[in-house]
């Protein structure tokens, strides 16, 4: 297993050095450039910087605690900024900013949509996450109910919602760094995948906890420093930017109402249900709350993480809008421009125009590192969770039935992350003309109806017995991915057929209710032994969730 690690961290080290000194653009590429100098140093400074933090989380990661939680040494504020790192991600800065450029007040809406599930997840289920949890979210579902079924339903379902979370973060990264260096689009993929395993597989929790935090930094100051630019230039006036930005836009006025984006109001209602509710199922969201040291330092992390995003949210709000007029206006950019005295189109890559117009070469610099350094992050938190669900859940939980040595297990996850590794890289390149704010979409969608469910049953309601369990969550989770298959998003635009089986876009508002009936129907209707034991637990995961005693041992029950 060294041996392979060592040639990983090699292969990483070559692409680092194609990536840095690639030549001029390839046939195809984008836009023909000259080779942007400071955003080359600025972005191998910060994969130095990260290296290094890799190297050092390496020698303090010596156990499965280390590996998974950072030993649960991370702060409330520290852990926060490190969950908005973890949200601001590719969507955020880069598809949130096209969606604002191209739909206006329905990329606010998406952003609404996204912030809502915060209280759900800070009232609702912090405390009793790190009460009742310790490594993943599957040792609070199986905590009274069959751990070998429940643990591989909710690893199958883990892993499956960072699977599509991982489509957009590296059709983002991939894009980024085609712009940025002209790379073919499938070369920069490859690189990207290649420098998350390192990262993963040898810094574990610590490392990526670490990057999440001075990624999230770099992204407000430097997001901060753009919107302030952009919006000095309309005299930092709403009115007057919204004028200009409504004369100028193929909207017109429509462009500040709702609708034009979610014209259908069943997709609209899926979609908010979705992102509301996928927050609180999203694997390495609910993993994060482990790493600290007790109920209360999770709470402070909601808040935190409430705030900065909430705040961030608005950042981009106002770099769309600007990037309407500062963009769009100027043909010289590819994601756009204007035909007929109107703008048209828009890219994933609009941010990253706007950051270049406004601050010449050496913000887009900063920026397309930043933005290389949120898509890493939250590329190798995913991979982290997916490991950890095949680790800690299906090896050592349900295979080796808690008789796993840590070093077994943390090689398991290591092998896992490599594995995870290339599927986001045929992922990336199968889903490569897709907008990311939209896919991430679709992953909060699976995790509303795969994970949340039961999530919360297993949580709140006394009744939920394994049997319901687990129909509740293949149900949600097999009915979530058939829709999204079945959609125009993957049915016509991957899989080319003329005409999508299933006519909305986002699964929620269908599959959801699917999980609920199921987990319900078939819960009340189990009348065997082993139910009515499951359902006499239930107290005493009440008293654990609610005072935190015993939640040290919360996976050895």
């Amino acid at each position: 297993m060294r041996r392979v690690i060592h040639f990983i961290s090699a292969l990483g080290l070559l692409c680092l050095c194609a990536l840095a000194f690639a030549g001029p653009p390839v046939e195809g590429a984008l836009e023909k450039q000259a080779t942007n100098w400071h955003a080359i140093i600025m972005f191998c400074i910060f994969v130095a910087l990260s290296m290094g933090i890799t190297y050092w989380a390496s020698s303090r990661t010596k156990s499965t605690s280390d590996f998974y939680t950072a030993g649960g040494g991370i702060t409330g504020r520290q852990n926060g900024l490190a969950i908005a790192g973890d949200y601001m991600s590719a969507a955020t800065l880069l598809g949130l900013t096209a969606l604002v450029y191209g739909s206006g007040f329905d990329g606010y809406l998406y952003m609404l949509s996204f912030f809502a599930g915060w209280p759900i997840i800070l009232f609702l289920m912090a405390e009793r996450l790190r009460n009742l949890g310790r490594f993943t979210f599957s040792d609070i579902t199986a905590f009274r109910l069959d751990e070998g079924k429940v643990r591989t339903m909710a690893a199958v379902s883990s892993l499956t919602v960072v699977c599509f979370y991982l489509i957009a973060q590296m059709v983002g990264a991939g894009q980024l760094i085609k712009l940025l260096f002209g790379l073919d689009y499938n070369i920069a993929i490859f690189g990207v995948g290649v420098l998350m395993m390192v990262y993963v597989t040898f810094g574990g929790m610590v490392a990526t906890t670490w990057v999440q935090i001075i990624k999230a930094c770099m992204l407000l100051a430097g997001g901060t420093l753009a919107m302030m630019l952009a919006f000095s230039q309309f005299g930092f006036s709403f009115t007057t930017l919204m004028e200009k930005a409504t004369a100028v836009h193929k909207l017109g006025f429509k462009l500040m109402t709702p609708g034009s984006l979610l014209a259908d109001p069943i997709n609209a209602i899926s979609l908010g249900l979705g992102l509301m509710f996928g927050t609180a199922g999203l694997p390495h969201i609910l993993m994060r709350f482990f790493t600290v040291p007790d109920a209360k330092e999770a709470r402070k992390s909601v808040l935190y993480a409430s705030g900065i995003v909430a705040y961030f949210f608005n950042v981009i709000f106002l770099m769309g809008l600007c990037a309407i007029i500062i963009v769009g206006q100027n043909p010289s950019y590819f994601e756009g421009g204007v035909i007929g005295g109107k703008l048209i189109g828009g890219g994933n890559m609009v941010a990253m125009h706007l950051a270049q117009a406004v601050g010449g070469n050496m913000l887009l610099g900063f920026m397309a590192a930043v933005a290389f350094a949120t898509i890493l992050a939250v590329v190798s938190g995913l991979a982290l969770a997916g490991a950890s669900a095949i680790s800690h859940d299906i090896y050592a939980r349900v295979i080796k039935k808690g008789k796993a040595t840590e070093a077994s297990e943390i090689r398991v996850s290591r092998m896992a992350t490599i594995g995870l590794g290339f599927v986001a890289i045929i992922l990336g390149i199968a889903f490569e003309k897709q907008n990311v704010a939209f896919m991430v979409g679709l992953a909060f969608g699976v995790a509303a109806a795969a994970n949340f469910p039961v999530l919360v049953l297993s949580m709140f309601w006394k009744g939920l017995t394994t049997r319901g369990a687990l129909w509740g969550g293949y149900g949600g989770l097999l009915s979530a991915v058939a829709f999204v298959v079945l959609s125009k998003s993957v049915w016509v635009d991957v899989l080319a057929n003329k005409v999508a089986v299933f006519p909305y876009s986002q699964p929620a508002l269908f599959a959801m209710p699917i999980a609920f009936l199921l987990a319900y129907i078939f819960s009340k209707s189990d009348s065997s032994a082993r139910a009515k034991l499951e359902i006499d637990a239930f107290d005493d995961q009440y008293v654990r969730g609610q005072t935190g005693f015993g939640s040290s041992g919360a996976s050895k029950h």
